[in-house]
């Protein structure tokens, strides 16, 4: 009987060992990329918000990722802000609507917040309360609507969210008459959840979806008197657009390879032994 040696046994051990710790690698790298805090963006700090609202898509107020905008304006009135959201993230919008004293209002009212893309197409939300009623006792109203991930790149006659600017309009759709007019705080909160590679495409964009109009000109006055220049009202994210190169999608590749490799030396030293014993000398 012929017996294996101690170093083709340790080479099955080892190979055996990085196998299994190459596939746990593997199985847990998604879960753990999904449930790292740090995988959603941050609020900004403790930079504060801007205390207005824009009243067009050319005039809204640009709010970074993860950062919240105040706003005071009428029941009735369309207000506009804009965020900017890249390949591989979903963008969450959050709005709260301080409503006036009940004693004021005369009945029920219905709010709702709506996201278009940078080429003003309404996106569908994949869940969240995008349209609410209001009772005429209720002190506020919170509307929030998850957007589906923004892809790379897709077919022109798909409405599917592209990298670039986001706009949120957030409007009473429904109210009496009585109550058109009345004062109401507005607060919005926009998050992004990066997603990684798993809902990575083909293709890319040649440019982000970005409306080409800069409020500089609306700005010259607030220039001359700061002596700063008016930021765009698109905003840009902080590590530029289309940034994620880099995804755990190229993890998964390299890592597949060196698995298929350790494989294949694995089967190899596996079937090595099996020919002619070496001290059988051959037939003559």
């Amino acid at each position: 009987m012929t017996r294996t040696p101690r170093r083709t046994r340790g080479i099955r051990l080892a190979l055996t060992g990085t196998l299994l710790a190459g596939l746990t690698l593997l199985t847990t790298a998604g879960p753990a990329l999904a449930d790292d805090p740090s995988a959603s963006a941050s609020p900004a700090g403790d930079e504060a918000g801007p205390t207005e609202a824009g009243t067009t898509f050319r005039t809204a107020t640009a709010l970074k990722q993860g950062q919240s905008g105040t706003a005071q304006a009428s029941a009735g009135d369309y207000l506009y802000w804009v965020f900017p959201a890249d390949a591989g993230q979903r963008p969450t919008v959050e709005a709260t609507v301080k409503l006036p004293e009940s004693a004021a209002r005369r009945g029920t009212s219905t709010w709702q917040v709506d996201v278009y893309d940078g080429l003003r197409r309404r996106q569908a939300c994949m869940y969240g309360h995008q349209t609410r009623k209001a009772a005429a006792d209720a002190a506020t109203v919170e509307l929030s609507c998850v957007l589906r991930p923004v892809r790379a790149w897709s077919e022109p006659w798909a409405d599917d969210p592209l990298p670039g600017s986001y706009h949120i309009r957030l409007t009473v759709v429904d109210l009496p008459a009585a109550d058109l007019g009345l004062p109401v705080d507005v607060e919005v909160k926009t998050s992004i959840k990066e997603l990684g590679g798993g809902h990575d495409g083909g293709g890319a964009l040649a440019e982000p979806l970005v409306p080409g109009v800069s409020a500089a000109s609306a700005g010259e006055s607030d220039e001359r008197a700061s002596g700063a220049p008016r930021a765009l009202a698109t905003g840009e994210p902080e590590d530029g657009w289309a940034s994620g190169w880099w995804t755990d999608r190229w993890l998964w590749t390299v890592g597949g390879g060196v698995l298929a490799a350790l494989a294949a030396v694995f089967g190899y030293s596996l079937t090595r032994g099996r020919g002619r014993p070496a001290h059988v000398p051959p037939d003559v």
